[in-house]
């Protein structure tokens, strides 16, 4: 378990992610039904696919993240497995790396 978070913080952190992954949903499924309401004709269908592909990519990336609160190893890094503050996880909830991780990442 992510014991370095009090219940309170994976609680804001489980909501957050819901919130999220449902407000995706709902994109998403919009994003299906200009799909087959399109016939594929005008300029915007490759925008479209692109869309939907990038809601696929949320969706799946949202409930990744819910399933390692379920299993209890959400907020730690995915590299080192330091906790990662509760603060880069409010404003990051995505994130699986700690800060230093991802500096080392990015500078690579």
């Amino acid at each position: 378990m992510a014991s370095h978070l009090s219940s309170v913080q994976l609680q804001s952190l489980r909501q957050d992610l819901e919130t999220q992954l449902e407000q995706h949903r709902r994109h998403l499924h919009g994003l299906r039904e200009q799909e087959q309401d399109s016939n594929g004709g005008d300029g915007t269908w490759q925008e479209l696919v692109v869309s939907i592909t990038t809601a696929e990519r949320a969706v799946a990336e949202l409930s990744q993240a819910i399933d390692r609160l379920a299993d209890g190893t959400y907020g730690r890094c995915s590299h080192c497995q330091s906790p990662i503050p509760f603060e880069r996880l409010k404003v990051r909830p995505l994130a699986h790396t700690c800060i230093q991780c991802q500096r080392r990442k990015e500078a690579a």
